[in-house]
């Protein structure tokens, strides 16, 4: 099973940016898809956007679409999120998630393995 572990959240205030990272262990890293989803107080968990086992396939939430870009290196193994432009609405716990699978999904139950999340908040 492949164990996550994000970084690079915070505080920035609105229209500012920020790089999450998700640092992976295991060999089968190359092999998963990758996502992002998010919580936010009081709300369900959202998924925010994905990538495929070779990087060159992604997908994003309507709500971050043009302001956000994941990216993966199968060397480091290690998938980022780079937000720009954000917004006091994209305040919430970000979390890595693995798909045992080439290909993603926007269902949270597909994936299977998570990280412990990094907070990210946006000032008005």
């Amino acid at each position: 099973q492949v164990q996550l572990v994000e970084s690079g959240g915070g505080l920035v205030q609105a229209g500012g940016s920020l790089r999450l990272s998700c640092a992976a262990s295991g060999r089968t890293f190359s092999s998963c898809a990758m996502a992002w989803f998010r919580r936010a107080p009081g709300k369900d968990r959202e998924f925010v956007t994905a990538v495929n086992w070779s990087g060159d396939d992604t997908d994003y939430a309507d709500s971050v679409k043009g302001r956000f870009t994941i990216s993966r290196d199968n060397v480091k193994n290690t998938v980022y999120l780079q937000m720009n432009s954000l917004k006091p609405e994209d305040t919430a716990v970000y979390y890595c998630a693995a798909r045992r699978a080439f290909y993603s999904s926007r269902n949270p139950y597909e994936y299977d393995s998570w990280g412990q999340g990094t907070q990210v908040t946006v000032s008005s």
